[in-house]
């Protein structure tokens, strides 16, 4: 049809095709000898229609060494471009384009994982490598890869499907011929795989033959998606479409390939043969063989040359060839099988992806939404739902049933998946980014009870007879190794629950035990501390603070530790001493009030105390010790040395319960979650104590390397993070699930230590030591010539005294009052000058006292001559004549000897006796 259609559009034309046709009856070796028979016998100029790629692979070579052109409008493995022949042409889409758009499918629905099944030869091994790179760029994975032989018996077909029905993936891509193609799809019905929750896509190599398989093939295709190279509706294919069909009452794919490619052909040689004739060179070989008598053609390289120029608008689009000598990539059809054909449901092209429609290319792809990338699929089963449904195991336990619960209706024999784990994963799985439909499969053998622990139902995934584990599984190393985990998504670690006893240490001593020994001692140290700094600071202007040594200890002492009851009377007349006392009244009130509420509780509330807080305890005197059955806590135990005849397992938490109470077990191991609950509906009689071992808590099983594992654990953190978690927490296990501390853990005895008030002392030390300081610095400061004055009695020219001398002169003057306060001073004040009386009070023997006042002049310093007086007569005299620098003169009668006592608090040695 081609070549006559041809010229007769061409009548102009000086060359003409003569076809020479040779059946090869589908087999590689008939083919090569036909081109055999074709070059050295007919001399034919090219070789048109290697319909196989494998035919294609042996003609190729053939080609290269006549030097004339093969053309293939059928061949379309990937691994012929590899030869690199410049005589080899393909005048179709090569499988490595088709590859992208199933990958662009793939990535729309967001499956992971995708296994290809395909012809065992070079026409389906050539598709694999670029299917497997296009899907790992969209971040789908090929767990697996099936091969089937092309002389497959239906059992052998069968026998593969079912090791497909074991694995997770439900997503298959197929590339084979029709008739093997059939076959497959045929026992794929027949094993249940053509239901719900399957995807089938196929490539173009059954994808274009559609229009003209059996019905009863279509019938087992159903829901199938695949792809094909898209051909225009222009008029020129409607109208050979309908002369084809009048001539041979049946449709063929390659028959608009095979008219392009007989077109360019023609073309070509047209063009080459107005520069050269269409002969062959002499071979100078004189062997007989076939392959030895090949001859070069003269016209072969012009002949692929103008093939490989060839640009034309063919029935099946734009003809035109690369450099490599392939067929330049067009846009494809996504079609979806469905009553007695295909029905197109997008399109792809390779600058915009996926569409809707052609048209709306420039926009294509960019959409995060599929529904406006393609139209409505019908799936397997006529199915609407997208399938991608997981087989999700779930653990069959008689207790801890609000974890996870498995019910089975008697009536519809329907069984029903609850609990909180089940409501932690559907929330997970509501926070995907695209939809991950699933099931619940328990794990439970013909009567209905658990197959196996939890180390079994585990193993299950690893083996593939489970997509997935949800439930309240935890994350431990020895299951790693077979199995990926996702996040844990609640509170980890193995603990020990004994029951308790009252505390009995109420005693005589309690009131000492809220503050620690620490806090004690420090709090008496501090005590003695800022009393001393008090003393300090005011022994020198208050008289509360002044007297015999001993007076002063007991007043020192007295004020500060009435400060813890602020019942201190004593006056503080400095403002240091006043800023210390300040904030050490607020550390004391910090730590009276805290000491009275921890004292008070105390008294009050009830205190309880584990029957056994050691775990050796319990290994030495050979305990009984309970753990959850099917637990991996068992081997825990062992571990630990726990014997096997000494582990007691119970099912639920009134199971444990009445082992406790039958005293059956000394302690329980299990899971803090498993305690938690267990200690809510018991809070009175047990409490969870130490050792705790450390866990990852519970989290989702899937295989090593799912891909679903990255998306799900991020999902985890984001329930775990909100509010929908404590929204199922409360579902499941109520607001007041939880026990008071004091019933649920063992603490050191709720005591106050020094860690909790460090900061209080430090501010009180600091500001006594700075108060400390500035007063030293001051007192020196004022009493300076001390330290720097000569010795009494000796001129400028001797030595100044010892340096110990001169501290204990200035000690001695801090012993002394401070007559500069205004705490000694006395108000008397006569006229506009300071007039100062000194009193003599004379006490004679006789038990009689005179005293005489006479005015002092501070500014003469003159006195009046004092009243006679004996050796037994006692002399006081004002303090504040010294305070206003007045030099004292006493005139004592000469029957004194001198040795008078003078009184005062002041050195003898002070004052000049005449």
């Amino acid at each position: 049809m081609a070549v006559s259609e041809f010229y007769d559009a061409h009548p102009n034309y000086t060359t003409r095709i003569v076809i020479a046709t040779r059946d090869s009856g589908g087999d590689v070796v008939q083919a090569a000898a036909s081109a055999l028979d074709l070059i050295n016998n007919v001399q034919v100029q090219a070789i048109l229609g290697p319909e196989t790629s494998m035919q294609a692979n042996f003609l190729i070579p053939l080609g290269e060494k006549a030097q004339i052109p093969v053309i293939s409008f059928s061949a379309s493995s990937p691994t012929l471009a590899s030869i690199r022949s410049p005589y080899f042409f393909r005048a179709t889409q090569k499988d490595s384009t088709q590859v992208n758009a199933i990958a662009a499918i793939v990535k729309a629905f967001s499956w992971r994982q995708v296994v290809p099944i395909y012809v065992d030869n070079a026409y389906g091994e050539g598709i694999v490598p670029s299917l497997v790179d296009s899907l790992d760029a969209v971040d789908a994975r090929v767990p697996y890869r099936s091969a089937i032989s092309a002389s497959a018996t239906d059992d052998q077909i069968g026998q593969e499907l079912y090791k497909l029905m074991t694995m997770q993936t439900r997503v298959f891509v197929v590339h084979m011929a029709p008739n093997l193609g059939a076959r497959l799809f045929a026992k794929a019905k027949e094993v249940e795989m053509m239901s719900p929750g399957y995807v089938w896509i196929v490539t173009d190599g059954i994808t274009g033959f559609l229009n003209s398989i059996d019905s009863s093939v279509l019938e087992s295709m159903q829901g199938v998606l695949g792809v094909k190279p898209h051909v225009p509706r222009t008029k020129e294919v409607l109208e050979f479409r309908s002369r084809w069909k009048r001539k041979f009452q049946r449709d063929h794919p390659y028959g608009l390939w095979a008219y392009d490619a007989t077109v360019a052909l023609a073309t070509a040689i047209e063009k080459a043969g107005q520069a050269t004739n269409f002969t062959f060179l002499n071979n100078s070989s004189s062997s007989n063989a076939d392959l030895d008598r090949i001859r070069a053609s003269s016209s072969g390289p012009n002949l692929a040359l103008e093939l490989s120029r060839a640009k034309f608008a063919g029935l099946s689009g734009e003809f035109a060839m690369e450099p490599d000598g392939q067929l330049k990539g067009s846009a494809y059809e996504v079609v979806n099988v469905n009553g007695n054909g295909g029905r197109v449901v997008g399109y792809w092209t390779r600058g915009g992806g996926l569409a809707r429609e052609l048209a709306n290319e420039s926009t294509a792809g960019r959409s995060a939404s599929r529904e406006s990338l393609m139209r409505t699929v019908i799936w397997p089963g006529d199915a609407a739902a997208v399938p991608k449904k997981l087989r999700i195991g779930v653990p069959v336990k008689d207790g801890f049933s609000e974890f996870v619960s498995v019910t089975t209706d008697p009536e519809t024999n329907k069984t029903s998946v609850t609990g909180y784990c089940i409501d932690i994963f559907e929330a997970v799985v509501q926070t995907l980014p695209y939809a991950l439909p699933f099931e619940y499969v328990p794990f439970a053998n013909a009567t209905g009870d658990s197959a196996g622990t939890y180390n079994d139902l585990v193993y299950q995934v690893f083996l593939g007879n489970f997509d997935a584990v949800v439930g309240d599984t935890t994350v431990i190393a020895n299951r790693s190794n077979y199995v990926d985990f996702t996040l844990p998504y609640t509170e980890s670690g193995v603990s020990m629950v004994v029951p308790v006893r009252p505390d009995g240490s109420k005693n005589a001593w309690l009131f000492l035990k809220p503050l620690t020994w620490d806090l004690w001692m420090t709090t008496f140290l501090f005590f003695l501390f800022i009393g001393f700094v008090v003393w300090v600071l005011e022994h020198r202007i208050s008289k509360d603070f002044r007297g015999p040594p001993s007076h002063q200890a007991g007043t020192s002492l007295w004020f500060s530790f009435s400060t813890m009851v602020f019942a201190h009377r004593e006056n503080v007349v400095s403002n240091l001493a006043r800023t210390v006392v300040i904030i050490w009244c607020f550390v004391v009130l910090i730590l009276t009030q805290s000491y009275t509420a921890s004292f008070t509780s105390l008294l009050t509330v009830q205190r309880l105390q584990p029957t056994v807080t050691d775990i050796n305890e319990l290994l030495r005197k050979g305990e009984f010790v309970g753990y959850q059955d099917g637990s991996f806590v068992v081997g825990l135990l062992k571990r630990i040395g726990f014997r096997d005849d000494r582990l007691v397992p119970y099912d639920n938490s009134d199971h444990c319960d009445t082992l406790f109470g039958q005293g059956r077990i000394a302690a329980a191991f299990d899971e803090i979650p498993y305690i938690k609950l267990f200690l809510a509906k018991h809070c009175s009689k047990y409490m969870m104590t130490d050792p705790s071992y450390k866990t990852d808590g519970f989290g989702f099983v899937f295989p090593k390397g799912s891909v679903l594992v990255p998306d799900i654990s991020r999902a985890v953190l984001n329930v775990t993070e909100g509010d929908k978690m404590t929204k199922i927490e409360e579902a499941w296990f109520g607001k007041n699930s939880r026990c008071p501390e004091s019933s649920t853990s063992v603490s050191p005895g709720g005591q106050l230590g020094l860690n909790s008030f460090w900061s209080l002392f430090l501010i009180a030390g600091v500001a006594a030591v700075s108060a400390l300081i500035i007063f030293a610095a001051t007192f020196v400061y004022q009493h300076r010539q001390i330290l720097l004055q000569q010795q009494e009695g000796e001129d400028n020219s001797q030595s100044k005294p010892s340096f110990w001398r001169r501290i204990m002169r200035l000690l001695r003057t801090f012993d002394k009052k401070d007559l500069k306060c205004h705490t000694f001073r006395d108000d008397n004040r006569v006229g506009n000058n300071e007039v100062n009386l000194v009193s003599l009070n004379v006490m004679s023997p006789s038990a009689y006292s005179v005293q005489t006042e006479f005015p002092v002049d501070s500014s003469t310093a003159a006195a009046a001559t004092p009243p006679p007086i004996d050796s037994s007569t006692e002399l006081h005299y004002n303090d504040n004549v010294e305070a206003q620098g007045v030099e004292i003169s006493i005139d004592l009668h000469q029957n004194f000897s001198g040795a008078g006592q003078i009184d005062d608090g002041y050195d003898n040695d002070e004052i000049t006796r005449h």
